[in-house]
């Protein structure tokens, strides 16, 4: 039950950003979560969007470097040591957590060497996996 997350390649420069983001405003195009970071000249955008398929079309129609990856995004419970619980399970399982950035709520998106083996490893605790048809609707 993996999500489509689009990560974009941008110069570091002002309006940069808010450029791709109004192409995704102008499309229907809504932004689930997203993360930014920076690497001196260049930096990377990581976007949970409620139609990554248009939003690929569209940034690539622009000219942006961009791509797909797969992520899990798991609901966590509002209560201390959940994230530290999901994490330990990963962990468990000898699975790298590459990065991950938190989404609406209390919805956060890993992005593991692994997809599919942390499903298998999540699956029969009490962890809600989101799908992307529930990233899809409004919240």
């Amino acid at each position: 039950m993996a999500v489509s997350q689009i990560s974009v390649f941008l110069e570091s420069r002002p309006g940069h950003l808010k450029n791709i983001l109004d192409a995704f405003e102008i499309m229907g195009i809504n932004v689930r979560g997203y993360s930014a970071s920076d690497t001196g000249d260049y930096g990377i955008a990581r976007f949970i969007l409620d139609k990554p398929d248009v939003a690929l079309d569209v940034l690539r129609e622009r000219g942006c470097a961009a791509t797909l990856a797969q992520v899990l995004c798991i609901r966590l419970p509002d209560k201390p040591g959940e994230l530290a619980r999901v994490m330990g399970v990963i962990a468990e399982a000898g699975i790298n957590v590459l990065y991950s950035y938190s989404l609406i709520s209390t919805i956060i998106a890993i992005h593991v060497d692994d997809t599919a083996s942390a499903e298998v490893a999540l699956q029969n605790l009490p962890i809600e996996l989101v799908s992307q048809d529930e990233i899809s609707k409004s919240i």
